[in-house]
Parts: C-alpha cells; structure tokens; sequence
C-alpha cells in the first residue's frame, strides 16, 4: 500500500512540475506576470524563466525515476515554498504550490530511511 500512495504522489506531483516547465518553456511571456520585478532586474528577459522550466522538467523527471526520492521531494518542497513565497501578491493563483509543497513533504516522510 505505500508503494501505490508513494507512486499516486509522485505522478501527481512530477505532473505539475512537467506541465510547468514545457508551458513556461513554449510560453514564456505568459508566466513572466509571476517573475517579481527583484528578480527581473537580476535576469532580464525571458532567460530566467527558461530556466526555471528546465528546472521544473528535470525534478519530474527526477521524482518519476524513482532514485533518491527522498531528496528530489525535499527539491520539489523546497521549489514549491519559494514560488509560494516570492509571490504572495498572487495568493490566490499560487496556493495550488502550497498544496503540492506538502504533497512532496509527504512524499519526503514515506522516503526516509
């Protein structure tokens, strides 16, 4: 049984990653509303978000591995918390993460040895 829950959670939450990273890689004007301007000064353009969609695509990938799950959960919640964080102005959008950031929490528990 915990394997299912384990592997229901970490479809569930790799979806959401997946789905993320390839909107914002093919769309990027779309998601830079929820880039904060502190880190568009930083990295102007389209850049940043680029690459937070690679980094969204590669923690799927890595939570639908299976390998180190434990630490791709902690990776994913940390993700999750930062972008619920950085765009508090937007709670109504990003409290979705906040769900998820503890879905992975979950994921990181049924994980530790």
């Amino acid at each position: 049984m915990k394997y299912t829950a384990e592997r229901v959670l970490r479809i569930g939450i790799a979806f959401s990653f997946l789905y993320a990273g390839f909107s914002i890689i093919s769309n990027p004007i779309a998601w830079s509303g929820f880039v904060p301007m502190w880190i568009s000064n930083i990295f102007p353009g389209t850049g940043f978000l680029i690459g937070h969609g690679v980094i969204d695509i590669i923690i799927a990938l890595w939570l639908l591995s299976g390998r180190a799950i434990y630490y791709a959960a902690i990776v994913a919640a940390f993700f999750l918390l930062s972008i619920a964080i950085v765009n508090l102005s937007v709670f109504d959008i990003v409290f979705r993460d906040v769900s998820i950031f503890f879905a992975a929490i979950a994921l990181a528990i049924l994980n530790k040895k």
